[in-house]
């Protein structure tokens, strides 16, 4: 008896002293320092492909908000039962615990720490305070909680609370540990679940299921006898709930369906979005994720030939990109940056520039056309030597693949067997001023004023490359790119839209006639390896230099691909690769998948109205009233074929 007396008074000789302390630093205590009235906890942004489906979460603390109003009744009371029975009853501080926990620490000389903090209490804590246990602390703390419980009701110190807190396994806020750990939203949650994670907070390390999954099943039991001895749950409910052993996941914060895609919308998005990591957006992409496997598949098939072919191929260097675009609409439904993100995270689809080599003519050859000139008509693949200039410069002798030469050949048969010699003479009877004007109102910057120009001398990425590409699958009009459709905040509020700028540079007829040109060039050309039974594909292979680059950019009806492989430090690669063998494979392979995903995908390749055909030299050939045949034929009028 005489112990207890002393306790008490010594309580009582504490409780002053705590007093006295918080009267003197309750006027030093300025509550405009603290931020519970402006609550704005770090929220996730989640990144969605075009069909909802999840690429990936962007975050400082990983954390998905949820009201008052949308936590199950049970997760409350099992939250008080274990850590502030009497919640619903104090004003902030429960003097009762205190008193309780100073006895206890009295009785044990010291020994026995009890803590006494009620739940308003550890909101301050964690969110204002720091974590050191000195009687200063402790006295803002109490000071605090009385405060707050003046302007904040229970129910929003709750939901403050449970989005707040850390939950381990780097979760933080009790809708993202369900998710995270059970793939469960809260309402979903069984009440052993829910005694898990109420428990979590003490010591979440301790009680990460995904570490500990036997000392997380253990507090959980102590929740839920709580809860049975307060009387707020049966023994019906207390049977079930102790036996069950939930499913739990250990996923990896990081994971990302499209890390290339995912680095790409965060440079795109952070000049404009600041608080773009903790601001709880929503970002839809024209990306298809099934699109993209499907890409990143093919990608890596290519990589893994160009390998088995050459034993010496410098793996730390090679590489590639790949590129698919919706002409139509300029949607970006698949963007791969390289063919292991792990190993290298350069984007080579968005950050490289490289040569597009032959791939580039069919812009010199729109060019032509758009001049008048005809599919049919004819010009000098010969040889040419262009005389330097400057003393310490060598001439420059262009040829073609193999050396040989074909003397006059239509333009068709240059642009389907890639001449080299036939395209510079062509640029040449078109005058270089006149090609470097045609080249530019199409939109090309800063291409080199010469004739290596119709051979692609100038550097490039794929996505910017994709741009002008969908001039041929869009009959005249170039459709900006884009890989971000919206973004909306967290009040799931419109914020922005992006629609793909758009420029009309020819007349569709016209482009329809380079269009036919490529598509020959894929059936009887250099592009043969891209064919496709059942499906229209025009396209260009493209080679630099020593096999440096290698190129294949292919259409169909519907989408464009573009497909590009070489080394990072740009040393040539084996002397046999190039846009025919190299890429024109893979645009197959992922062509052929892609029909087989949307078999709806349109096979044939409209022809515009003002489109005339005819026989020419025994051939259906097309041709315009702007690029009509050559003089010599016989009156196009009249022999006019309708099919």
């Amino acid at each position: 008896m005489k112990i207890l007396k002393t306790c008490i008074a010594l309580a009582l000789f504490f409780i002053l002293i705590f007093v006295a302390y918080a009267l003197y630093l309750f006027f030093g205590a300025n509550m405009d320092d603290y931020a519970f009235k402006e609550y704005r906890p770090a929220l996730t942004t989640q990144i969605y492909d075009r069909n909802g489906k999840l690429i990936a979460n962007v975050f400082e603390q990983h954390r998905f908000y949820t009201t008052y109003d949308e936590l199950p009744p049970r997760l409350i009371e099992a939250l008080v039962a274990i850590e502030d029975t009497s919640f619903f009853e104090h004003d902030g501080v429960n003097i009762d615990a205190i008193f309780r926990a100073i006895i206890k620490i009295i009785r044990s000389g010291g020994k026995t720490m009890e803590g006494a903090s009620t739940l308003t209490q550890q909101l301050i804590k964690n969110t204002e305070l720091t974590p050191e246990r000195t009687l200063t602390r402790k006295v803002k703390e109490a000071i605090l909680a009385y405060s707050i419980e003046t302007f904040l009701s229970k129910e929003e110190i709750l939901e403050r609370y449970l989005n707040y807190i850390f939950f381990g396994h780097g979760y933080y806020g009790v809708k993202t540990a369900a998710q995270g750990y059970f793939h469960k939203e809260l309402n979903e949650l069984s009440l052993k679940e829910i005694a898990m994670l109420v428990g979590m907070p003490k010591a979440p390390s301790t009680y990460d299921p995904t570490k500990h999954l036997d000392l997380s099943i253990s507090r959980a039991n102590n929740v839920i006898k709580r809860m049975h001895n307060l009387g707020w749950i049966s023994q019906e409910e207390y049977t079930q709930a102790m036996s069950e052993v939930p499913q739990v996941y250990d996923e990896t914060l990081t994971q990302n369906a499209a890390p290339y895609v995912v680095d790409e919308v965060i440079k795109q998005l952070e000049g404009n979005i600041t608080d773009l990591k903790t601001g709880g957006y929503k970002i839809e992409l024209a990306i298809d994720l099934d699109v993209q496997n499907m890409a990143q598949n093919a990608l890596k098939f290519g990589y893994d030939e160009i390998v088995k072919r050459d034993k010496d191929a410098n793996l730390s260097t090679l590489n590639g990109a790949m590129v698919v675009v919706n002409h139509k609409n300029g949607d970006v439904l698949a963007l791969v940056g390289g063919v292991d993100y792990t190993k290298s995270n350069y984007n080579r689809a968005t950050q490289s520039s490289r040569q597009p080599g032959s791939s580039f003519k069919p812009f010199v050859y729109q060019a032509a056309i758009n001049l008048g000139y005809s599919p049919m008509s004819e010009i000098a693949d010969i040889s040419r030597i262009f005389e330097s200039t400057e003393e310490d410069e060598k001439d420059w002798k262009p040829k073609n693949y193999g050396g040989n030469f074909q003397g006059m050949i239509t333009l068709k048969q240059a642009l389907t067997g890639s001449r080299n010699l036939a395209t510079i003479n062509l640029a040449l009877a078109m005058g270089l001023d006149v090609i470097h004007q045609k080249l530019s109102e199409f939109g090309f910057k800063n291409i080199p004023v010469d004739l290596s120009i119709v051979l692609g001398s100038f550097g490039i990425s794929p996505l910017e490359y994709s741009k002008f590409y969908t001039m041929f699958g869009n009959y005249g009009t170039i459709k900006e790119p884009i890989l971000i459709k919206k973004v909306k905040n967290k009040n799931n509020e419109l914020i922005f839209e992006f629609i793909p700028q758009e420029q009309k540079v020819s007349e569709s007829e016209q482009v329809f006639l380079t269009l036919d040109m490529m598509k020959n060039a894929v059936e009887q050309g250099t592009g043969r390896n891209a064919r496709v039974k059942g499906i229209e594909i025009a396209g260009k292979t493209g080679t630099t230099n020593n096999s440096v680059d290698a190129w294949f950019c292919g259409l169909t009806p519907e989408i464009e691909a573009l497909i590009w492989y070489g080394n990072d430090n740009n040393k040539p690669m084996k002397k046999t690769e190039g846009g025919a063998r190299t890429a024109a494979p893979v645009f197959k392979m992922f062509i052929e998948e892609y029909i087989q995903k949307f078999p709806e995908s349109t096979r044939k390749f409209m022809i515009p109205a003002e489109i005339k055909k005819s026989l020419y030299k025994g051939e259906i050939e097309y041709y315009t009233p702007k690029s009509p045949f050559p003089r010599q034929s016989v009156d196009q009028s009249e022999s006019e074929i309708i099919f």
